[in-house]
């Protein structure tokens, strides 16, 4: 069986952080508290690339807050 290269390495990295990994999948509570808004404040600024500069998206982030 040929594996592939990057899942080789995907798999190396995995075991390198196996605390991390393990702790990740058995601990009770998580962050998607958090991803909504992330998630919308990243919509946000894909949606103003290029149009203006911070003072826009962070009146745009506090308006719909």
């Amino acid at each position: 069986m040929v594996e592939e290269p990057s899942l080789q390495r995907f798999a190396r990295h995995l075991e390198r952080d196996l605390d991390a990994v393990t702790a990740g999948l058995s601990q009770p509570w998580n962050s998607e508290v958090v991803e909504g808004p992330v998630n919308r404040i990243k919509m946000l600024e894909r949606q103003m690339v290029g149009r203006a500069g911070f003072e826009l998206l962070r009146k745009r982030v506090l308006l719909y807050s």
